[in-house]
C-alpha cells in the first residue's frame, strides 16, 4: 500500500477553501457592522431632528418651515429605508458566509478523516509485515536450532 496519502492535494484545496471562507465571512462581518452603524446613525439623526423640529414647533415657526422639517424627516425616512434593506441583504450575506464557512470545515474535516483511517491502514499493514518477518525469523532460528540437536544425535 503506498503510504502517502493519494487524496493530499483535495486535502490541501479543501483547507485552501476553508481559510479563503473564513476570510471572506470576517469581511462580511465587518460590513454587516458597517452598514449597522450607518442606519443607527441615521436613525438617531432623525431622532434629534425629530426633537429640533418639536422644540421649533413650540416656540412656533411658520409653515413653511414646518413643511421644510417634514420634508427633511421623510427624506430620512427614505433612507433609513434604504439602509435597513441594505443591512439586511448584508446579514443574509453573512449567513450565507457563515454557510459556506460550515461547509468549508465539513469537507476538511472529512479529508482529515480519511488521512486519519489511511495513516492507521499503513500502521496495521507495517505491524503485520514485522509480525511476519518475525515469525519468519523465529520460524528459522526454531528450524536452525532442531537441525543443530538433530545432527548432535
Amino acid at each position: 500500500m503506498d503510504k502517502t496519502f493519494s487524496l493530499q492535494p483535495l486535502r490541501k484545496l479543501a483547507q485552501q477553501k476553508n481559510d479563503a471562507a473564513t476570510k471572506k465571512l470576517g469581511l462580511l462581518n465587518r460590513n454587516q457592522q458597517s452598514t449597522q452603524s450607518k442606519l443607527e446613525m441615521l436613525q438617531q439623526y432623525r431622532r434629534d431632528y425629530q426633537a429640533k423640529m418639536q422644540e421649533a414647533e413650540k416656540s412656533g415657526m411658520g409653515l413653511q418651515d414646518l413643511r421644510n422639517f417634514q420634508s427633511f424627516i421623510y427624506r430620512l425616512d427614505d433612507a433609513i429605508a434604504q439602509q435597513s434593506a441594505v443591512v439586511a441583504q448584508a446579514r443574509d450575506s453573512v449567513q450565507q458566509g457563515r454557510n459556506e464557512l460550515s461547509e468549508a470545515q465539513r469537507r476538511v474535516k472529512s479529508f482529515d478523516t480519511l488521512s486519519q483511517r489511511h495513516a492507521e491502514t499503513v500502521k496495521k499493514l507495517e505491524a503485520k509485515v514485522e509480525q511476519r518477518l518475525q515469525d519468519e525469523h523465529s520460524g528459522r532460528r526454531a528450524a536452525y536450532k532442531n537441525a543443530e540437536l538433530g545432527e548432535e544425535n
